[in-house]
């Protein structure tokens, strides 16, 4: 990730307080190998560049996770509830990314390979400008997730991430969300560039605040 756009990300969320206090709840809950990340990343850095004065709703807040030792869909439910104790006003959606292969052909048709690690969990997630995510570390540190970088979340570019979404489904989540409406100028693609197609598949390490790789992975199996 860019440099500049990563401590650019860093000083957004550090100034959100509501977001820091997710952060700050899901440190305390100690999950495994968490990130916050996806739409809660893109309405904030959205709604900066459109100059709004009020947060954009979030529907639901995402809390991933990477836990290959208990996959069951009790164990999410139980740390949805500890998160929900924490802060009942928010509205937690948390799910294990270890455990995605166990349900994703039900619901979308087709089978996947189960996922290796939070990074390459992030590196499927829908659009290259929602596939960002953070985590707060002990030290009050905010580590970034972005496989793709943040060029396309800064540059209000919509652009589907071809490891995992079809286009229908992409087209479905973009007109859902009311992508147009909530935020005039994003710019919705329809095709991925050529350039996300080659790296669809690599996740990189994740980065400090300063934009520098790490290979620490707090929290993680």
């Amino acid at each position: 990730m860019d440099k500049a756009l990563a401590q650019r990300l860093t000083e957004l969320v550090s100034a959100d307080q509501w977001l820091m206090d997710m952060l700050r709840a899901a440190r305390a809950c100690n999950l495994p190998a968490w990130v916050i990340g996806a739409g809660v990343l893109r309405n904030l850095v959205w709604d900066h560049l459109h100059g709004y004065s009020e947060r954009t709703s979030a529907r639901d807040v995402d809390l991933a996770y990477f836990d290959t030792i208990d996959l069951q869909a009790e164990a999410e439910q139980e740390w949805e509830d500890r998160l929900c104790a924490a802060l009942p006003n928010v509205p937690w959606a948390v799910k294990n990314q270890a455990a995605v292969h166990l349900w994703y052909e039900r619901r979308f048709g087709y089978a996947v390979p189960p996922l290796e690690s939070i990074e390459a969990a992030v590196a499927t997630w829908p659009e290259t400008a929602t596939a960002v995510a953070v985590r707060l570390l002990p030290n009050d540190d905010l580590e970034l997730i972005a496989p793709f970088g943040s060029s396309d979340l800064f540059a209000m570019i919509l652009r589907r991430n071809p490891t995992r979404v079809p286009p229908e489904e992409y087209r479905r989540r973009h007109t859902s969300k009311r992508i147009r409406e909530r935020w005039p100028k994003v710019q919705i693609l329809e095709k991925p560039a050529e350039q996300f197609v080659v790296l669809q598949l690599l996740a990189k390490r994740p980065l400090t605040a300063d934009g520098v790789q790490t290979d620490q992975q707090p929290g993680f199996q």
